[in-house]
């Protein structure tokens, strides 16, 4: 098993935690784990991806030019990154904010009201969670008791007591999920 993934969007929406979570849950499964973040200068409200590699062999290079999925959380992102995502591949993004929907017939599109739903959960900072909750669901790429030891790795001991949330956060991303379209196959 491999899988390269680009999470790209603004800082401030999580990118960078959502995926060191997501490397911390394989690592726990023994996984080999790349995780290369990039951001601009402005950090919060500025544009920020992160590349992760899992696979089950050496990872030879973090540097990609194409990934199995792309998790897109914003139109800019969405522009670079939708023509990256290897035929047959799978993007993944949230709603908000998005114009120009991705129209790609060779990949897998889903999507994933993500910040819609947080704002109803009534929890706005767990977006990030939802997403993952929701890429799990589409790939499951780690197993669940990992992606919780992983959480717990990622925050800071002093917010543990938000674990629960986050939890109940990417359990919803599993639930609102939708297939946008299939590729022909």
């Amino acid at each position: 098993m491999k899988e390269e993934i680009i999470i790209a969007g603004f800082g401030g929406q999580g990118v960078l935690s959502m995926g060191k979570i997501l490397a911390y849950s394989a690592v726990m499964q023994q996984k080999e784990v790349s995780w290369m973040p990039s951001y601009g200068p402005e950090m919060r409200g500025g544009t920020a991806n992160v590349t992760v590699v899992l696979s089950d062999d050496r990872i030879s290079s973090p540097i990609l030019h194409s990934f199995d999925t792309a998790i897109i959380l914003n139109q800019q992102s969405l522009d670079k990154f939708e023509s990256k995502v290897k035929p047959g591949g799978v993007l993944l993004y949230d709603s908000n904010g998005i114009t120009h929907h991705p129209e790609r017939n060779d990949i897998n599109i889903y999507r994933i009201d993500a910040t819609e739903e947080a704002s109803r959960m009534k929890s706005t900072k767990t977006m990030n969670m939802i997403v993952l909750g929701a890429f799990l669901k589409v790939k499951p790429v780690v197993e669940m008791e990992n992606v919780l030891k992983g959480l717990k790795k990622s925050l800071p001991e002093r917010h543990h007591h938000l674990i629960p949330m986050n939890e109940k956060a990417i359990e919803r991303g599993f639930e609102i999920v939708r297939e946008v379209s299939l590729m022909n196959a």
